[in-house]
Formats: structure tokens, sequence, C-alpha cells
């Protein structure tokens, strides 16, 4: 295992399609950072901040981002596949469209975020922040979103098809044409006070 880079600042930096294999980076800050069309493959970055850094097309395997802050970032056509993002706080950051597949986002602050047309399969979401944010047409497929703060979210069109939607009360999202299975419709009536029989 390479030594972890601790405690550094990266600024203006053009790291463009770099490939960071196996990388790890600690309390490391991130400003300007160009990172368009970067690989990181079980790369890891533990208490990071990222400030105006373009994600912009690239791809992330198996990578940890924990804990980690990231500000007026541009996730244009990122990916993420299997990664962990435990604890992270996405603040004005642009995040469409954005796919991720697989991983663990729990705790993650999404509060207020723009994620219309964004996709999240298979990804644990437990106690992820979505207050307010705009999931309108997303794909939100197999999601553990078990005590998720999903209230004012906007859900109108979006596919939850699988997702556990046990903290969500139907009362207080945008819900039009959103695509539930039978599961889930149980799920929901017994959350608005129906008794199924």
């Amino acid at each position: 295992m390479p030594e972890p880079t601790e405690d550094a600042t990266f600024r203006h930096h053009d790291w463009y399609a770099e490939e960071l294999l196996d990388r790890h980076f600690v309390n490391c800050v991130f400003h300007d950072v160009d990172l368009t069309e970067a690989v990181s493959r079980g790369a890891s970055f533990t208490g990071c901040t990222f400030g105006n850094v373009r994600f912009n097309s690239s791809r992330h395997v198996d990578s940890a981002f924990t804990r980690c802050v990231f500000r007026r970032c541009n996730f244009f056509e990122a990916e993420f596949t299997g990664c962990k993002l435990v604890g992270s706080t996405f603040d004005q950051c642009d995040l469409r469209p954005l796919r991720v597949e697989g991983g663990d986002w729990s705790f993650v602050a999404l509060p207020g975020a723009d994620l219309r047309g964004v996709s999240f399969t298979d990804v644990r979401m437990r106690e992820t922040d979505l207050t307010g944010a705009n999931l309108t047409g997303a794909t939100v497929t197999g999601v553990d979103l078990s005590a998720a703060q999903l209230h004012a979210a906007r859900l109108s069109g979006a596919d939850l098809r699988g997702s556990d939607l046990t903290a969500l009360d139907p009362t207080a999202v945008e819900r039009a044409g959103a695509v539930i299975d039978p599961e889930q419709a149980l799920v929901l009536a017994r959350a608005l006070g129906f008794e199924i029989r």
C-alpha cells in the first residue's frame, strides 16, 4: 500500500484524464483542480475538501470519499461505481447528469440539490439528507433510503421501484407520476393510515 498524502493543498492542478489508482489522501484540500475524464480506482479521500473542482466525465470505481466536503464542484456526466461516500457533504454543486451504481452514500448531505434525471441504482443511502432535493425524473431504484430525510423533496416522474420508502411521508413530497411497485404501494398506504386486508 502506498503511503497516504496528508494535509496537502492542491491548487490549480491540471489532472485531466489522470489515473488515480490506489492513491490515498487524508485531510487534503483540492481547489480549482481539473479532474475532467480522470479515473480513480481503489483510491481513498478521507476528510478532504474539494472547492471548484471539475469532475466532468470522470469515472470512480471502488473508491472512497468519506467525510469529504464538495463546494461548487461540477459532476457533469460523472460516474461512481461501488464507491463509498459516507458522511460527505455537497454544497452548491452541479450534479447533473450523474450516475451512481452500488456503493454506500449513507449520511450524505444533499439538501436542496438539483438531481433531476440523475441515476442511483442499488445504492445504500441510509439517513441521507435529501430535504428539498429535486429528483424530478430521476432513477432511484433498489436504493436503501431507510431513515433518509425526504421532506419537501420533488419526486415527480421519478422511478422509485425497489427502493426502501419507509422514511417517505407521501404528503410531504411532490410525487405526481412517480413510479413505485405494488410492495411499495402497501408501505405508503400504511404510512397514510390505511389498513390493508
